[in-house]
């Protein structure tokens, strides 16, 4: 019961007692659009409303500075986002053109450019990462010795700074002295220039074979490559975590079942475990998702000027305050909010039919 609707209730008579333990919720949110209020509410006493009111008032209080940074920094900076990309902004004018900024965006090579280098970082970070944060979290499920300490190890490179691990992976991936070389070097295996590779990884794999491939089939360059194994290392953390909280709400006598049926640990791990584990494999498609759209730091970090790594929020970030276009950047912004505003609905679409709730 809901704990303030029980002390409320000490102003009702025994036998008076509300039926329904949800009243309280229910008087709120009459209250809050001017409803009428249940039937319950009229059976208090005058004491027990003036509590519930006062209650009532203090959460809201509590909510009320949350919900103003929310408002200004959130709601009012995309209405504001809004009117921007619809004007000629710059720091010394400011002109009504209505939606010649969207038009122009659409025509643009540049912004095409940077939205497939997009989709290829968001294909190559969320499926692979997800897939190897289901590894690591099976791993770590077993009643391993010192698992405590492997789990702690997994996450720090989640807490670690962005930008700190940005630099720091910069400098293993750099041709010269950078530790990846020296590896492939005491291998006998060519240095690669990582970080400073344009060409696409299908054509460099193809090349030594004497195929060579048009530039829009040869894939993600080598640099947003190198960019994404380090995006998924940094998350592994937060989404090792996730997982392991979602195997942990698996109930053991399911699988216990499925093995007295005969079932191997593959079977029981692909019929039984992978669909209960749905629903946090579609929380986490979510988030990564959203997370890959927007990822900039490592980015800006690590290849700052190669148009082969220029994702959305570069493509952004350099418009605004590169060329001082701040309305054809708010265009581009709007772009990749209403991109992943549908993707966001599509997901949790699908997610009402493919996800198992027990």
């Amino acid at each position: 019961m809901d704990p303030i609707a029980k002390r409320h209730e000490e102003g009702v008579d025994q036998d008076a007692r509300p039926a329904c333990q949800g009243w309280a919720q229910r008087a709120r949110h009459a209250l809050r659009h001017g409803l009428e209020l249940p039937e319950e509410w009229h059976r208090l006493s005058p004491a027990a409303r003036r509590r519930f009111l006062r209650e009532s008032f203090q959460a809201y209080t509590f909510l009320l500075p949350a919900l103003v940074i929310i408002g200004v920094f959130h709601v009012f900076a995309i209405f504001y986002a809004v009117y921007i990309s619809l004007h000629d902004w710059s720091i010394l004018k400011e002109a009504y053109i209505g939606l010649a900024n969207y038009s122009k965006l659409l025509a643009d090579p540049e912004f095409r450019q940077s939205l497939l280098v997009t989709l290829w970082y968001v294909i190559g970070t969320v499926p692979v990462g997800l897939a190897l944060s289901l590894g690591v979290a099976v791993l770590l499920f077993r009643p391993l010795r010192g698992v405590g300490f492997y789990r702690t190890l997994f996450f720090l490179p989640y807490i670690t700074s962005l930008v700190a691990a940005a630099a720091v992976w910069q400098w293993m991936y750099n041709p010269d002295y950078g530790v990846l070389n020296l590896a492939l070097a005491r291998l006998g295996l060519p240095a690669q220039q990582w970080l400073l590779e344009p060409r696409g990884v299908f054509g460099l794999a193809l090349a030594p074979l004497g195929i060579s491939l048009p530039e829009w089939a040869a894939g993600p360059s080598l640099a947003l490559v190198s960019i994404i194994v380090m995006s998924i290392w940094s998350g592994l953390g937060f989404n090792v975590i996730v997982y392991l909280a979602g195997l942990g709400s698996i109930p053991r006598e399911l699988q216990e079942a499925a093995r007295v049926d005969g079932a191997g640990e593959w079977q029981v791990f692909r019929q039984v475990t992978v669909p209960l584990l749905s629903p946090t494999t579609f929380f986490l498609v979510i988030i990564a998702t959203i997370r890959a759209f927007q990822a900039f730091n490592q980015i800006y970090v690590m290849s700052p000027n190669d148009p082969t790594t220029r994702t959305l929020t570069m493509f952004i970030f350099q418009t605004f305050y590169g060329s001082s276009r701040a309305g054809y950047g708010a265009a581009a912004a709007m772009a990749l909010f209403v991109i992943l505003l549908l993707l966001t609905i599509a997901q949790m679409r699908l997610g009402q039919e493919k996800v198992h709730y027990g």
